[in-house]
């Protein structure tokens, strides 16, 4: 139970690591949700009261749609992120990692009525604790976990250059290094990238900062530069 690292292999035999959100992160998400909800239902209710019985029926209407829907919407259309659950880096997919549906949203968020029950939400958290995934009722139901969704690393940016091919052919580990040298080069100074680029002084018949802008062109032509 305390290792919430998963897991799974895919159609391709392709072995994808997810780690599971435990109670608490969870707990936080639907906390943050609910006073979404809150403030969401307060705004619509004052805006609506002017319109006497209407507006009150138009109210208990649009709290119960919100009350239901609201997750369900999210979920689907945002990658398995509510509001809340964005917030706290975590997401709702399907057992096999992929993106959760209309029907597997639906049945987990209405069965959270289950959950409530007897009261304070005491079958969801018993539910939770006793399998290793952290599942509630609507989860076990729908085929569903809950996961950290792991934040996207952009692309380290290289400095912008002409690109030019290698004057020699690169093994993998070659082209990793210049790429990395590239990569790291708002970490150097310019005296240590100088003294990097020399090193390769025989292969590109420079040295110093025109040795360092050579590498440059090489990486950019290994990441597709032309």
């Amino acid at each position: 139970m305390l290792d919430t690292y998963r897991k799974l292999e895919t159609p391709e035999s392709i072995d994808l690591d997810i780690r599971i959100a435990g109670p608490l992160v969870r707990a936080l998400a639907f906390l943050l949700d609910t006073l979404i909800r809150f403030v969401i239902h307060i705004g619509v209710s004052v805006s609506l009261v002017i319109f006497g019985d209407v507006g009150m029926a138009a109210t208990l209407i649009f709290t119960f749609a919100l009350e239901w829907f609201y997750p369900v919407l999210f979920e689907v259309l945002l990658n398995g992120q509510t509001p809340g659950k964005m917030a706290m880096g975590i997401a709702v997919v399907n057992d096999d990692n992929t993106p959760v549906g209309w029907s597997a949203s639906i049945v987990r968020n209405f069965l959270r009525v289950v959950d409530f029950l007897p009261m304070g939400y005491i079958t969801g958290l018993v539910t939770i604790t006793l399998n290793r995934d952290f599942k509630r009722v609507g989860d076990l139901a729908a085929g569903t976990v809950v996961i950290y969704r792991e934040k996207k690393i952009p692309a380290p940016q290289l400095p912008e250059t002409r690109a030019a091919p290698p004057p020699v052919a690169l093994n993998l580990q070659e082209q990793r290094a210049v790429l990395g040298f590239a990569e790291r080069q708002q970490s150097l100074t310019p005296e240590r990238r100088a003294e990097l680029a020399n090193h390769l002084q025989p292969v590109l018949h420079r040295q110093d900062q025109p040795a360092v802008e050579y590498l440059f062109r090489i990486a950019s032509w290994l990441r597709g530069g032309r």
